[in-house]
């Protein structure tokens, strides 16, 4: 199923959660990839799986939500070795940015301890943090469409 109108807007009943909650500029780059995969590829994981390696090159998840990279590229191992690797990935979080951006990231989800991580442990705590964010951001959401009900 297409993930945009005719008129190019991304379908906000069938974005994910994630995207739902983050910029225009996020929307825009997940439905564009995935609605390209679908036609070359068929409707289904593979499509989803192309449209996040795209918002994943230009975006960088934060908390419940997807912000904009200083920088395009590659967030992780996986992302630059393609379709060929198989690695962990790091879930949206730019593990390729300085330690410092790190650190900023970690500050803005109050991370405890981040001033004495290392690079690849404040990779793992701001993923954990994320998927914190998410399921809470979930599990509101399921709780405002139960109480329109």
């Amino acid at each position: 199923m297409p993930k945009t109108t005719k008129s190019g807007k991304p379908k906000q009943e069938e974005l994910p959660g994630t995207i739902k909650r983050s910029g225009a500029k996020a929307q825009r780059t997940f439905t564009k990839a995935h609605d390209a995969a679908a036609k070359q590829y068929g409707e289904g994981e593979r499509a989803h799986r192309v449209a996040m390696a795209a918002l994943k090159n230009t975006h960088e998840k934060i908390g419940d939500h997807w912000e904009k990279k200083k920088k395009s590229g590659p967030s992780d191992e996986q992302a630059k070795g393609g379709v060929t690797t198989n690695r962990p990935t790091k879930g949206g979080v730019n593990a390729e940015a300085s330690k410092k951006h790190l650190l900023d990231v970690a500050k803005q989800l109050q991370i405890r301890g981040r001033t004495s991580m290392k690079k690849k442990e404040l990779v793992e705590a701001i993923q954990k943090a994320n998927d914190r964010k998410s399921a809470q951001a979930r599990k509101s959401t399921k709780g405002k469409s139960k109480a329109k009900v």
